[in-house]
């Protein structure tokens, strides 16, 4: 399989080591692109629910496919969250081209792109680290439920349904969590004069512009590989959520924003030059029009090889 060549790749909440993760489709997103970076946002390892019962070897291949990544040349961040935070006592720990972090800054074509998971928004891991542990076992058991109702549906020959996903979208509670981690993310890029926020931790994969008085960012979050199946890509100076499920066999330049950009801002953005489209074409009816004439001076000269 071709690989698609990106300047970054973003994935969130794998969550390694539970029965929830999709090791097997990340492995096969993963084995399609080559990016420049690859930025891990946190809950790659679940080593608050890890066990020596449960690490099946699709699992461990995902640590090694990004090994091999870091290995060819690929720059690995890991940034730790809340499920791996264990990880934390290593930040600032560089090994080749893979490095550990609690956050990261990057430059982006001019722009500056403020990345850190987002755990450090949540109240009750803060402050009842054992409330959110239980918590997250209670998630563990519901995704091995909803496992189940989807074989059951798939035999039926129904399309799955996600009731974690319907749980949250359905509690008020949850939705105003969400709609309140977002914009106290984008509000603190603002005020820090960050483009784009990128983040994990809530499941939820975004991509969105807020505004303040004080200016502008976009809000980005990467998703989860329990749920949602997402990553997010940039390239040409442009962001996408890819869909595993939709986008598997589509390429990066299909992207909504770039359909809507013309020829002239799709090449500036990958040569970082203006180039006029209307020259170009006059260039190629004129090289057409001196074939022809060409053409009709041997014929004239009974020259022509037909």
């Amino acid at each position: 399989m071709k690989k698609r060549k990106i300047e970054l790749a973003v994935i969130s909440d794998v969550h390694l080591g539970t029965y929830g993760c999709h090791a097997d489709e990340l492995i096969t997103y993963l084995n399609s692109i080559q990016p420049k970076k690859l930025i891990l946002n946190g809950d790659i390892i679940d080593i608050w629910q890890f066990s020596k019962r449960y690490f099946p070897p699709s699992h461990l291949k995902v640590l090694r496919k990004i090994i091999g990544m870091a290995s060819k040349g690929t720059e690995v961040y890991y940034i730790t969250g809340n499920h791996d935070e264990m990880l934390r006592k290593f930040s600032n720990t560089s090994m080749g081209n893979f490095k550990i972090m609690d956050k990261l800054v990057l430059n982006l074509d001019g722009k500056k792109a403020w990345i850190f998971h987002g755990d450090v928004f949540d109240v009750s891991i803060q402050n009842a680290k054992w409330l959110a542990k239980l918590g997250g076992y209670g998630y563990d058991l519901l995704i091995l439920i909803n496992s189940f109702l989807n074989w059951c549906l798939a035999k039926m020959g129904r399309e799955k349904y996600s009731l974690s996903k319907k749980i949250k979208n359905s509690v008020k509670g949850a939705v105003k969590y969400i709609n309140n981690f977002e914009k106290t993310a984008a509000e603190l890029a603002i005020e820090n004069d960050y483009d784009y926020v990128v983040c994990g931790h809530i499941h939820q994969p975004k991509k969105e512009v807020y505004e303040t008085k004080h200016g502008s960012c976009t809000y980005l979050n990467s998703g989860d590989w329990v749920e949602n199946l997402t990553a997010l890509e940039y390239s040409f100076k442009r962001w996408k959520i890819y869909h595993y499920n939709h986008d598997r066999l589509s390429p990066f330049f299909v992207d909504e924003d770039l359909k809507e950009m013309d020829m002239n801002d799709l090449i500036a953005s990958i040569t970082d030059k203006e180039v006029d489209i209307e020259d170009i074409t006059e260039k190629q009816h004129l090289s057409e029009s001196e074939e022809n004439i060409d053409r009709d001076f041997l014929d004239d000269q009974g020259l022509s090889q037909d």
